[in-house]
């Protein structure tokens, strides 16, 4: 499968990357390659093979849940730049889309 650089740059657009002009065709090659790579591990048969398999034999090594006290809205919001009504007030950073 080929990957064109229009194609790179709809990418980098998506994924909010700034590819400078003499990378891009560089950029295709590789995402060609790597395409190209995953269609033919798809013509790998792989009928009877578990779906996962993990060679860690641990099921669990986080702590048990345990409730506890916590902060309080107070203190959770006293070191806030702003706050109001015990919600962090933040910035609006949604940009406008063209």
């Amino acid at each position: 499968m080929n990957i064109d650089k229009e194609e790179v740059e709809h990418i980098a657009m998506l994924a909010r990357l700034t590819i400078p002009e003499g990378e891009k065709e560089q950029f295709s090659e590789h995402l060609s390659q790597i395409l190209t790579f995953v269609d033919q591990l798809r013509e790998v048969d792989t009928e009877g093979v578990p779906q996962t398999s993990t060679i860690v034999t641990e099921t669990n090594v986080l702590r048990e849940d345990i409730p506890r006290d916590s902060f309080t809205v107070e203190q959770a919001t006293a070191n806030a730049p702003q706050s109001l009504d015990g919600f962090f007030l933040v910035p609006k950073i949604i940009a406008d889309r063209d």
